[in-house]
């Protein structure tokens, strides 16, 4: 992304604007040089003339030349008597020579002098009125000859004197210029404007402490002297004495307030200074005395620009061009605040009204390709950046802009070429630095880029984008606080530099600082509120907050801004995706789609993140190369860190021969409340030490929670690498370790330090369990999986090797954690439903309920087609039964009681107030010790209802899916789909879109989420559980089977969307896993309309809980132990990796289609 002076930012950011140089006023420097074009100073033409003017003056004259006898005091009379106006500025009559010892008497007047112009006799005053016209219309050469004619005839006429030494200034006759004005001195040595004309003269020769002097002296001779206090300060800020030259233009301005031009050469100065607020005075005061006058508001507009305030410089310098159509200053600057505001049609307009008053601008060519550039035109841009090179062939500038142009295009060598170009005519071009350091971060040249953006400050300290792409290397190596002072140095130097301020909230939400985050993303909209990336980044913090309305909004602004815009369209797809909002659903997936597989195919980084890649339809080869880039910056992050040093020392190839036992190292941010550890928290303390040493990396702070302890507690070593946050010291530590094989459990989700795995401390570096998906990193070596969740065939999809597990990869810790549900107490009205998911009681301890006399028992058989006991036909199932009264239980529930005693020694909690009572039990973390009551009716579930549920996150619904449980509900009359409020803006999305197709809103129930207990224990109230085939409910169908509640699903052909089989098989009830949709919709159905069916299907799954190697996390780890010992064992043979099978072969029909 280019900036008008060609540097180029961080990528997603939009280049700060140039500084904008004041305008200067038609005759009016820029130091205040206030006569005549080009800054000629003194006594200027029009003094002459209103000197040749003055009443008197003739007779004056004559009486000079009659009698050479002047009085003294008469002439100072005169001089206080009459005032003439010079440039607007106050002077007193030209002081003649006088003899004061002389008494002026009444005499004749003699005839004037005439001289012989152009064959014309005139007198001198007409002569001297004609040079003067002649200066005025810049026909210098005519003015000069008059001014010698007259020379000729009075060598003393000190008006004709200072004439004279004005042309030669103006013609560049500087040592003649000096002649005239010392002559003039020698005629007057009091005369004020010779003293300020040569003070031009030594001013323009660079004799600043002369030319100095000579104003001082013009001043002290005249103190009401305008002009000389004007060029007085011109001298003292080209000496640096700002201070002294704002006095100056102070004095001229208390002699005439109403210098407007003077002022606004003031705010010029004072601008320059920084004094903001106080040129911002001057610029109103020169407006208010004369309100035409366009170069004030052109500088206003500076002004305003410069203090961030986008939109009153936009009207200002609007207001300049329509006081002064042919202002060409002010369209320039009106074009460059149009551009940073990114309104590019009315900057291109601005830009071309310009170009129409100067077409061989080279510098507003290069504007108006930046432009060009910014709408996406590059080939424009790049034939109008060449423009203004063929004009100006010595503009490093538009190489730079024309190479970054080249680099948008793809032509990257040509880029190189052009910036090397630009440093080549000006080797301290600090903007091509910096550019180039951007192609070479790109090309993974970390060291070079970072050499680079340093030569760029060293050039140019103050190089505010220089600081902030620096700031972005360094957040990209982890160093965030570092990140921090340098985009905080770039805001000091541009206060107004959106970019900097969003890529500062990014490097802040990386550091989980939201708030302030969301401020600086607020500072840069606030600053420029068209700056699309920033809505973006707003947008996406609010995204990951839940805050999917504000999000959606601040996406949606950001395409309106930018409409091709592919990080912004694919995050709203996202989050459209998030609340079910199917609006142009086909449509958006074709867009989404076909942006990721250009960005793939030019090899940038893909819009959509690895982990939401599973929700669309994209290829395995896609999918990877997502990942893989990824998988690249995480490479890229860690290589400059590890310049210059030695490869990390891996465990010896024979360690565990020669009697070590092998050691594992799981890594993960997720230890502590996440379900990554509610599945796996047992598993390192139920690893047989006498094979495995297990070392757990936690990634984040010690929560404070049991499942944190607990992990502590049962490995062998706990390590809190959050203490570490240097990745290459992390990876030095676990290489210290001795690790044998490293476990990621992050792949790309949140808290992922990936950047470790890509420093190999390990020599074997394994995926398991947290991700569903390939790394796409070459540094990652098998995943671990299994037959039905990854057959061979989709190996494709995977650069790692697939590595089996006997029966699935996936494992839960329910029968530890969640014991209390290991058995439950149907509670049933004799006259309602036999149903056995209406009002359920569960407890850890059911002794004291079994032990009573007033028990029966009911039995059940059921069919059995896989595990132990498949050689069995039916098999039964003994159910203990126990009458209590049911009344007060329907009270408890109704009245929102929390405990009431149902018979002798037994108290019942309301299951709804678990999360009130016990805390640490509602989070899973303890089981209850109470019994716990769950009911239909605490969540508007009707008890003769077929209860359809589905407790997923709703982002994994997609159309085709709740058009099957449509068509479900429709071929089961008397049931409800039972969903969760995750997000509640999903809801009024789902329901418009049943009621559409015929079924009745109260057919659709929600529920708020709920804390972990009650979240898993209320899967007993629904009858059948419908999976989501884009992406399964994997810790949600962990949950769900452990309640005994059967789910159908359909595996596609992603990871994601196949777990959900590998558990059911796993489970033994394969006939639970659909091949088509058609079949998905039949095995529901036929569960809601066959009540015998469905009650065998409830028995079976409920008895395989305990009895399968699903929950069996015992079981688990010995398979797990052997499969990492194949690992160790290939590396130990020197054998390259590859699958690791055991010959496991897909259940026949689990394949996907090839």
């Amino acid at each position: 992304v280019i900036g008008a002076t060609g540097e180029q930012l961080a990528p997603g950011a939009v280049p700060p604007h140039p500084v904008l140089a004041p305008s200067i006023a038609p005759g009016v420097g820029v130091g205040g040089v206030t006569a005549g074009v080009g800054g000629v100073a003194g006594v200027s033409a029009a003094d002459v003339a209103n000197i040749m003017q003055n009443p008197g003056f003739a007779n004056l004259v004559q009486q000079a030349l009659r009698n050479q006898l002047e009085n003294q005091v008469v002439a100072q009379q005169l001089a206080a008597s009459q005032q003439f106006q010079l440039n607007g500025s106050t002077a007193a009559p030209l002081p003649l020579l006088l003899n004061p010892a002389q008494t002026l008497a009444p005499i004749a007047i003699a005839p004037e002098p005439t001289v012989l112009i152009n064959g014309t006799s005139i007198t001198l005053k007409k002569a001297t009125e004609s040079a003067h016209r002649q200066f005025q219309s810049g026909n210098y050469a005519e003015a000069e000859k008059t001014c010698n004619i007259v020379f000729q005839v009075d060598p003393e006429n000190l008006p004709t004197l200072l004439l004279l030494s004005a042309i030669n200034f103006q013609t560049k006759n500087l040592e003649k210029s000096m002649h005239y004005s010392l002559l003039a001195i020698k005629v007057n040595s009091q005369c004020a404007e010779a003293y300020s004309n040569l003070g031009n003269y030594y001013k323009e020769k660079g004799h600043l402490a002369e030319a100095l002097e000579n104003y001082k002296t013009a001043v002290k001779l005249k103190p009401e002297f305008i002009d000389a206090y004007i060029n007085l300060a011109a001298a003292l800020v080209a000496g640096g004495d700002l201070e002294q030259a704002v006095t100056a233009y102070f004095t001229a301005l208390q002699i005439n307030p109403d210098l407007y031009c003077v002022r606004s050469d003031l705010g010029n100065l004072l601008k320059a200074m920084g004094r903001l607020e106080e040129a911002k005075v001057c610029y109103l005061k020169a407006i208010e005395t004369q309100p035409q006058f366009a170069v004030a508001w052109s500088n206003l507009g500076c002004v305003f620009n410069s203090q961030g305030e986008i939109w009153l410089a936009i009207h200002h310098f609007e207001k300049a061009v329509t006081l002064d159509p042919n202002f060409l200053d002010a369209y320039v600057n009106l074009g460059n605040v149009l551009k940073e505001a990114r309104i590019f049609d009315r900057a291109v307009s601005a830009y071309l009204r310009a170009l129409n008053l100067a077409g061989n601008h080279a510098v507003v060519h290069g504007n108006l390709a930046c432009v060009y550039y910014e709408q996406g035109l590059i080939d424009l841009a790049i034939d109008t950046y060449k423009k203004a090179i063929e004009l100006q062939p010595q503009f490093p500038d538009a190489y730079c802009n024309l190479a970054n142009a080249y680099k948008e295009k793809g032509c990257i060598a040509e880029a190189e070429a052009m910036y090397l170009k630009a440093l080549e005519l000006c080797p301290t071009h600090a903007d091509s630095q910096n550019n180039l350091a951007n192609i070479k971060r790109e090309q993974g040249k970390i060291d070079d880029a970072t050499r680079l953006y340093l030569k760029a400050l060293e050039i140019y300290p103050e190089f505010a984008a220089a600081h902030s792409n620096l700031a972005s290397i360094l957040q990209q190596q982890g160093k965030l606080q570092d990140a921090i002072l340098h985009y905080k140095e770039a805001i000091r130097i541009a206060p107004t530099f959106a970019d900097a301020y969003s890529n500062m909230g990014n490097t802040l939400k990386e550091m989980g600082d939201s708030s302030a985050a969301i401020a600086c993303y607020n500072r840069a909209i606030q600053i420029n509120p068209a700056f699309a990336d920033a809505h973006s980044n707003l947008a996406s913090i609010h995204k990951d907050a839940g805050n999917m309305a504000e999000a959606i909004q601040s996406y949606s602004t950001a395409l309106k801004l930018k409409p091709d815009f592919p990080d912004a369209f694919c995050n709203l797809a996202h989050c459209l995706q998030i609340i079910c909002d199917w609006t142009d659903y086909e449509k958006r997936i074709k867009k989404l789609v076909a942006i990721v597989e250009e960005q793939v195919g030019k090899k940038r980084l893909p819009s959509v993140h690895p982990h939401h890649s599973m929700l669309y339809p994209l290829s395995p080869a896609t999918r990877i190369a997502i990942a893989a880039k990824h998988a690249s910056l995480c490479f890229d992050k860690v290589h400059v860190q590890m310049l210059g040093k030695t490869p990390l020392i891996h465990a010896d190839r024979f360690s565990v021969q020669n009697g070590q036992r092998l050691r594992i190292g799981y890594v993960s941010s997720d230890f502590g409340n996440h379900p990554t550890s509610h599945l796996m928290q047992s598993i390192p303390g139920m690893h047989n030490r006498e094979n495995v040493e297990v070392f757990c990396y936690a990634l984040s702070v010690n929560d404070g929670t049991n499942f944190r302890s607990k992990l502590m507690a049962e490995s062998e070593h706990f390590v809190d690498l959050s203490a570490i946050p240097c990745n290459g010291k992390a990876a030095e530590k676990i290489a210290q370790d001795g690790i044998h094989i490293l476990i990621n459990m992050n792949g790309y989700t949140k808290g992922a330090r990936n950047e470790i795995f890509a420093l190999r401390p390990a020599p074997i570096q394994v995926m398991w369990l947290g991700y569903p998906s390939t790394s796409g990193a070459t540094f990652m070596d098998y995943i671990i999986t299994d037959a039905v969740t990854t057959p061979l065939q989709l190996a494709c999809a995977f650069t790692e090797k697939l590595a089996y597990m006997p029966h699935t990869f996936f494992i839960g810790d329910h029968a530890q954690m969640l014991r209390h549900l290991t058995e439950k107490v149907v509670v049933k009205d004799k006259e309602a439903t036999e149903r056995d998911s209406c009002l359920i009681m569960n407890t850890a301890n059911m002794d004291p309920i079994l032990a009573k006399s007033e028990i029966k028992e009911q039995v059940l058989d059921t069919e059995v087609v896989s595990g132990p006991k498949k050689e069995l036909l039916r098999t039964e199932v003994v159910l203990p039964v126990l009458e209590v009264p049911t009344e007060p239980i329907k009270q408890m529930i109704m009245t929102g009681q929390m405990t009431m005693n149902v018979m002798e020694d037994m108290n019942v909690q309301n299951g709804l107030g678990q999360s009130q009572m016990h805390h640490k039990a509602a989070t899973g973390e303890e089981v209850p010790n109470s019994v716990l009551l769950t009911s239909r009716a605490q969540y508007q579930l009707p008890d003769d209802a077929i209860v359809f549920c589905n407790f997923n996150q709703l982002y994994k619904i997609d159309p085709p899916t709740l058009e099957m449980w449509v068509k479900i509900l429709d071929n089961v009359p008397k049931s409800i789909l039972w969903l969760l409020r995750f997000p509640y803006q999903g809801e009024e999305h789902i329901r418009k879109f049943c009621t559409e197709r015929g079924i009745e809103s109260s057919r659709i129930v929600f529920s708020n989420v709920a804390a972990k207990e009650e979240h898993v224990r209320r899967g007993q109230l629904a009858d059948v559980c419908l999976d989501t085939p884009l992406c399964n409910g994997h810790t949600t169908g962990m949950d769900i089977l452990w309640t005994g509640t059967p789910m159908v699903t359909m595996p596609l052909d992603s990871l994601a969307s196949r777990v959900a089989a590998s558990q059911l098989c796993a489970l033994g009830v394969p006939e639970l896993v659909a091949k088509s949709r058609q079949e998905y919709i039949k095995i529901a159905t036929r569960l809601g309309n066959d009540a015998d069916h469905l009650a065998s299907m409830r028995a079976k799954v409920w008895m395989a809980r305990t009895t399968s190697t699903l929950f069996n996390v015992k079981q688990y780890c010995h398979d797990m132990e052997d499969l990492l010992k194949q690992m160790w064992k290939r590396y130990e043979a020197g054998l390259p990796v590859d699958h690791i099978t055991n010959n496991t072969e897909t259940p026949f029909g689990l394949c996907p289609p090839t």
